[in-house]
């Protein structure tokens, strides 16, 4: 997508273009790093451990029943103290 020119309103609130947002994956409620570069200023969203796990790389698989078992683990230490 090209440039869009936005309207900075009050209290030097700008709001991203529904478009832009939609192409980036940019939700409600998300953080977003501002910086700048010289004159520019860069927006780019933060990508959480909830965005991760939905869209990032994938490094390896746990099945279900691997993570009952270390629930059940964990729950078994936590009752014996």
């Amino acid at each position: 997508m090209g440039a869009v020119v936005a309207r900075v309103g009050k209290k030097r609130v700008i709001v991203i273009p529904k478009a832009i947002a939609r192409e980036l994956g940019i939700t409600e409620g998300q953080k977003v790093r501002i910086m700048t570069d010289g004159e520019r200023i860069i927006i780019e969203p933060v990508k959480d451990a909830i965005w991760l796990a939905l869209h990032g790389k994938k490094i390896g698989r746990i099945e279900p029943d691997e993570i009952e078992e270390e629930s059940i683990h964990e729950q078994r230490k936590l009752s014996e103290k």
